[in-house]
């Protein structure tokens, strides 16, 4: 796993509908069984479940991992802080996006504007 210092070293989110868990550990840095734990805390995340319970994560699904990874290991906050502020977040009175959001969509973008250029 990585460490918490190194979150910017997270690979780039591939253009997929949608990712397995174990995909979804991968690309968050994180264990199924601890993405597993979040779901239960977290009600902002909701994979899609299919057949057999297997779980399938959105795109939109993967940020949030992201973001609550990076506010518990980064920013230090606690899971019941990380709740409020994610609550917050979502009421629309604290509109400021992590840094590390912001950089993965500057990346991705550059990737596109390559393919593009290519």
């Amino acid at each position: 796993m990585l460490e918490p210092s190194h979150n910017h070293e997270l690979p780039v989110i591939p253009g997929k509908r949608y990712f397995t868990i174990g995909e979804v550990s991968e690309l968050c840095g994180v264990k199924a069984h601890v993405l597993r734990y979040w779901e239960q805390e977290f009600p902002q995340l909701s994979p899609v479940k299919r057949r057999g319970n297997r779980r399938y994560y959105q795109r939109q699904d993967v940020l949030m991992i992201r973001q609550i990874r990076s506010l518990l290991y980064d920013e230090g906050y606690t899971i019941g802080g990380a709740k409020q502020k994610l609550a917050s977040d979502s009421d629309g009175s604290d509109n400021e996006k992590p840094n590390q959001l912001i950089k993965e969509m500057i990346a991705e973008l550059e990737e596109v504007l390559e393919v593009l250029n290519a």
